[in-house]
């Protein structure tokens, strides 16, 4: 459960030991804090020996004492399909209640908090830790962070949380194995790990290789199987073409699919069909016109001259030299598309509360001018009634941690010295290379100034996921750049802070189409990699291949031995999951910008 206290903003270090001892303790949990009086950990049955990592499960529950018990998780009720985080359970003695629990897809262990029968306050961890910081440095005895139960009512058939300062003292935790399954087409080097689950990395790496299928197809206006050449602005037909079937493919999912087009007039008076946007809506239950909107551009750089069409003279690899454009856009912005587009799939399924969009912008790369004209005149003008509660941005993505700790060399590599692609230079908009992997970005706004937080609801909602349901606690911290000057601080800040591989931060640039609903006063959390440290930015070699070669760790001296592929599949998995999650917490309780 999410307090409202921005506090903790710093990163907590774990414990690769505890760790250890607390799985060899589960589930005999009574180590971590026993009740004198009342129920045991013994006295709690759950129906399954292990959770499956990942999906949404029935849970049956059952005491021999009477109790109540706190479960820290997303869960769904049945009654209404919506999806809430977390409940308490009152269980008198010989009584079952099965609970629908969501669990974590990239941690190994959950639990449970039992105490008295009817208990309303419960301890709870920081938000910038994980449930096994909390046991090590003994959470389950009270006295830090807690919440309170709230009484179902309205929508929900079971109780919620809602922030508290009294945590009522101790309970005993029980603790469950949790198993994320690997789909046996698949092995390790392949990206196994993370290839189940209602979103996974693996999935969205297979729509990434259908996108950029390089197969020779003669009848695609691209000449390729794939979706090549998305160059937004003048009807181009190979955008049209993906266009089309970006929308037969939210259609499949059981949404309602929207052709959103808009003209642009030049300086010069002409008007250009400029945008194209493709937005799939499922109407929400309880509010639906209040719009969660998750989003990625899907055009791509347009070559210089249209000498892109002849790689050899715009590829950096044979010339040595970046310029700008290309034609197949893996990282920019293939990645960000496929994302959107199994998220919405597996959203698709669920009920919500509020209305949810998911939508393909056209024209990022030439203003942001297909995100700018759905605010503008969709949502603003033609449906004043419509508030736009949170915006999601994915642009660029899986080319950052767990990989990407050097430029690759060799094969069709050669931009630099020793047949290398050049190692990115220190620069204000960057980040120091070294031997070092790249950060992945967590970024946040609208932001008025760089040396303060000024949307603490949404940055601790990143770190409350990030640290726990995502097993990244250790990699994350939070920007601030106190102290720095504005130029450099992200760069400062990141060395101050041990140079963490996650990082999380208020943008006050907005160089994506966050822009266009921050003008509208919405709050956005947007996640990508490394931007104009990656040789191939905007350039012919944005290709899949070129971001497995970044992210290719075999034989390195950074990071864990994983081949390319599997290293981009954890990261695709991870920023999914991360959007999936936010994208459950904001339709039970939106996260509203504090600057308004």
């Amino acid at each position: 459960m999410l307090t409202d206290d921005p506090s903790g903003l710093m990163r907590a270090k774990g414990s690769a030991m505890a760790l250890c001892l607390l799985m060899l303790a589960s589930p005999l949990a009574g180590c971590f804090g026993e009740i004198d009086e009342g129920p045991g950990v013994d006295d709690l049955m759950v129906g399954v020996a292990t959770l499956q990592g990942g999906v949404f499960q029935n849970v049956l529950f059952t005491s021999s004492d009477d109790m109540s018990v706190f479960i820290p998780y997303l869960i769904q009720d049945p009654a209404t399909g919506l999806v809430q985080n977390s409940t308490v359970i009152d269980l008198e003695s010989g009584e079952s209640t099965e609970i629908r629990i969501l669990a974590p897809p990239r941690i190994d262990f959950a639990l449970m908090m039992i105490g008295d029968i009817g208990r309303e306050n419960w301890p709870i961890r920081e938000m910038n830790e994980s449930w096994t910081t909390w046991l090590q440095r003994n959470g389950n005895e009270g006295g830090s962070a807690a919440i309170v139960r709230v009484t179902a009512e309205g929508n929900s058939t079971f109780d919620t949380v809602n922030s508290s300062a009294e945590d009522g003292g101790s309970v005993i935790v029980k603790t469950l194995d949790i198993v994320r399954q690997e789909m046996a087409v698949y092995d390790k080097g392949q990206g196994a790990s993370h290839s189940t689950g209602l979103v996974s990395g693996r999935d969205v790496y297979n729509t990434l290789v259908l996108l950029t299928d390089d197969t020779p197809d003669p009848v695609s206006w691209d000449g390729r199987a794939g979706y090549w050449d998305r160059w937004a602005g003048q009807g181009n037909p190979a955008y049209e073409e993906a266009a089309q079937w970006l929308h037969l493919e939210l259609e499949s999912y059981g949404l309602e699919v929207m052709d959103h087009r808009f003209e642009f007039t030049d300086i010069f008076g002409n008007q250009n069909p400029e945008s194209y946007n493709v937005c799939g809506y499922s109407w929400g239950s309880v509010y639906p016109d209040e719009w969660m909107v998750f989003g990625a551009h899907f055009d791509v750089a347009p070559p210089v001259n249209g000498v892109g069409l002849i790689p050899a003279l715009h590829d950096p690899h044979i010339t040595g030299e970046r310029s700008y454009g290309t034609r197949v856009g893996a990282y920019d912005n293939g990645a960000g598309t496929s994302m959107v587009l199994d998220t919405a799939a597996a959203l698709a399924e669920f009920s919500t509360r509020r209305t949810m969009v998911f939508c393909l912008w056209s024209g990022e790369e030439g203003g942001k001018r297909g995100s700018s004209y759905w605010t503008d005149y969709y949502v603003t003008e033609d449906n004043p009634d419509v508030t736009i509660v949170d915006y999601i941005n994915l642009d660029m993505a899986g080319v950052n941690w767990p990989g990407g700790g050097g430029a690759p060399c060799g094969d069709e590599h050669g931009g630099g010295d020793a047949g290398c692609d050049p190692q990115p230079e220190v620069d204000p908009d960057g980040y120091p290379k070294d031997e070092e992997v790249w950060p992945m970005r967590v970024y946040i706004g609208p932001s008025e100034n760089h040396d303060s937080v000024d949307q603490p609801g949404m940055v601790g909602l990143a770190n409350w996921i990030g640290s726990d349901a995502l097993g990244v606690e250790e990699q994350m911290g939070i920007l601030v750049g106190t102290d720095h000057s504005e130029d450099t601080w992200k760069v400062d800040a990141w060395q101050e802070m041990d140079r963490p591989e996650i990082i999380v931060y208020e943008d006050t640039t907005a160089r994506s189409d966050h822009a266009s609903f921050q003008a509208i006063g919405t709050t956005t959390i947007g996640f990508g990699g490394l931007v104009d440290g990656y040789w191939c930015y905007h350039q012919t070699c944005d290709t899949l291949e070129e971001m497995e070669d970044w992210m290719d760790t075999t034989g390195k001296d950074y990071g864990e031995e994983n081949t390319g592929t599997a290293n981009v599949v954890n990261s695709l998995d991870m920023i999914t999951w991360w959007a999936l999650y936010s994208f459950f917490h904001m339709d039970e309780k939106p996260v509203l910008n504090t600057l308004v």
